[in-house]
């Protein structure tokens, strides 16, 4: 089960990834209303595993440590990530890391270029790019630590060939396919 919510002022895309089989879930990018999010996870009595963060900019972090301490789970987050976190991580994500929720496994994948630590969470047919890349676009690279030869590089290289079939769902904004992001993307071209 997948639930999309645009939360707080920018709109960030939180997801609530759950194992229909287990009851096990994970909550993705956290930004805002943390009470929502809790909402969302009790009408899918869904038992949450952890807390993921793509990257440690305040519109996906802002409500990390409000829902941990509601729903007792874990945080984790990419090291070159975590100081945007405001609070000490839980766990950290690293390149090729699988982490297993219910019957299935999230794969970590390093993406850096909107952030050094950003990543993007591969699941069965579809992937959470956060501010990676989005529908028709990419994230920002005039922050500090952004870098967009890297960020278009990681895409290419690593999200690109997990296959054109496969879901994103971004940070911001609509879902899309990789074929579609391939074929259209402006920046890809």
């Amino acid at each position: 089960m997948l639930k999309m919510m645009a939360v707080g002022s920018f709109q960030a895309n939180c997801y609530i990834l759950g194992c229909k089989k287990t009851m096990e879930g994970v909550v993705i990018d956290p930004g805002d209303e943390a009470f929502r999010i809790v909402k969302e996870v009790s009408n899918a009595c869904l038992r949450i595993k952890y807390i993921l963060i793509t990257h440690g900019h305040m519109d996906h972090t802002g409500a990390a440590k409000e829902l941990k301490d509601i729903i007792k789970a874990p945080v984790w987050i990419h090291s070159l990530d975590s100081p945007g976190l405001g609070f000490p991580p839980d766990g950290t994500l690293f390149d090729g890391q699988e982490i297993e929720v219910g019957t299935y496994k999230l794969k970590v994948i390093h993406t850096p270029g909107h952030s050094p630590g950003g990543v993007c969470l591969c699941a069965p047919g579809v992937v959470f790019t956060g501010d990676t890349l989005f529908s028709g676009s990419i994230g920002r690279t005039d922050f500090p630590g952004g870098d967009q030869k890297k960020l278009i590089k990681g895409v290419m290289e690593k999200i690109f060939p997990l296959g054109d079939d496969l879901r994103i769902y971004p940070g911001h904004g609509p879902s899309s396919t990789i074929g579609q992001e391939r074929l259209r993307n402006p920046f890809f071209r």
